[in-house]
């Protein structure tokens, strides 16, 4: 079973930046995509960004502009850089690995800005 592990949420302040880390246990080629979601509490976990095995990125109309998804193939690590922070970004960041319908999850890692 594939597992994904995140790291480098924390506390910042509105504007400040993050990046976030997920380390997967097999090469992630193997999956369809790998990206992020979010939740905050009382809201449904909702998508962040997202990158396909052909290199294609989504994102949320929400970050667009401000964050950025990456991945490092030799290490099968997937990023999320997160610029301008708001107070809204505030949630359970968790990292997901998808194949055909089939979705893995990390643990998350709290992201939360305030002043």
């Amino acid at each position: 079973q594939v597992q994904l592990v995140e790291s480098g949420g924390g506390l910042v302040q509105p504007g400040g930046s993050l990046t976030l880390s997920c380390a997967v246990s097999e090469n992630i080629f193997n999956f369809n995509a790998v990206g992020w979601y979010r939740q905050a509490p009382g809201s449904q976990r909702e998508l962040v960004a997202t990158i396909n095995v052909g290199g294609r990125t989504d994102y949320a109309d929400s970050v667009k502009g401000r964050f950025t998804i990456s991945r490092d193939n030799a290490d099968n690590t997937v990023y999320l850089q997160m610029n301008a922070l708001k107070p809204e970004d505030t949630a359970i960041y968790y990292c997901n690995a998808r194949i055909l319908s089939r979705n893995n999850w990390g643990p998350g890692t709290q992201v939360t800005v305030a002043s």
